[in-house]
């Protein structure tokens, strides 16, 4: 071989150079890159990519928005069915403990004023004016117009006021009717 200062070997050499030179090849070629013919004729500036971004997904974001607010709706929406269901239940308990209460009432009522009715004006009075001034009230709504009229007389004129005024009020229908 002739000795010289390019000595070397024809195959190692293309090897070396082989990933360059392909490299400046594709960078020579125009439209070589995805991106390169992707783009229209004039290139858009940062402001416009950003437009063409946000249009491009505003459906798709506005869509999952719906979705998240259509689950978060269901979410109350059951909330609200479980709280109406316990609602309605105690609804019915307090509607029984009612019921119980008033037939209570009205037996207790009866009972009293049974009692009150066999007592004389003047004892029934004393013991009237102790109790509570609607319980007073309520027995003698239920006694005769007679006997109720002795007792009030023998009761304290204050207390019998109060008495008379609670049972005009009962009468009233206007009494019961929201004011609004």
């Amino acid at each position: 071989m002739i000795g010289s200062k390019f000595d070397f070997k024809i195959p190692e050499l293309l090897g070396k150079l082989s990933l360059p030179a392909a490299v400046a090849v594709l960078l020579s070629i125009p439209g070589a890159f995805a991106q390169e013919a992707a783009r229209p004729a004039g290139d858009l500036s940062s402001e416009e990519e950003i437009k063409q971004f946000c249009t491009n997904i505003a459906d798709p974001a506005r869509d999952q928005r719906y979705l998240l607010q259509k689950q978060e709706l269901e979410k109350l929406r059951a909330d609200i069915d479980a709280r109406m269901a316990e609602m309605d239940k105690r609804k019915a308990e307090y509607q029984d403990w009612l019921k119980r209460r008033d037939d209570f009432l009205k037996q207790a009522q009866a009972g009293l004023t049974d009692i009150f009715k066999n007592m004389k004006p003047d004892a029934a009075a004393l013991q009237l004016q102790e109790v509570k001034i609607e319980v007073a009230a309520a027995v003698i709504m239920r006694l005769g117009s007679r006997q109720s009229s002795l007792i009030l007389n023998e009761m304290d004129p204050l207390k019998a006021a109060v008495i008379a005024n609670i049972i005009a009020s009962a009468s009233d229908p206007n009494t019961s009717k929201d004011p609004s």
